[in-house]
């Protein structure tokens, strides 16, 4: 139960990160959404590559699932 916790928080700040990388104006608390959210995507969707991951690993997974979110949130709220 504490590497829940502890992927939730390492997604919070990746989201905080990844917000600020592609330049979007969001409140903190939506920016740390998306970062746990990527962080579920990054830790699911990336498993496979990172068989003994540590914080760092994790951060990067996190992170490159955040920038996924927000990338495809970019690209629906464009078509709007």
């Amino acid at each position: 139960m504490p590497g829940v916790f502890l992927l939730m928080l390492i997604g919070a700040a990746a989201g905080v990160f990844a917000t600020r990388l592609m330049r979007m104006q969001t409140d903190l608390p939506t920016a740390m959404l998306i970062g746990v959210l990527g962080a579920l995507v990054g830790g699911m969707g990336f498993r496979f590559l990172a068989s003994s991951a540590s914080w760092v690993g994790a951060f990067v997974l996190a992170l490159i699932g955040s920038l996924l979110l927000l990338w495809l949130w970019q690209t629906y709220q464009g078509r709007r």
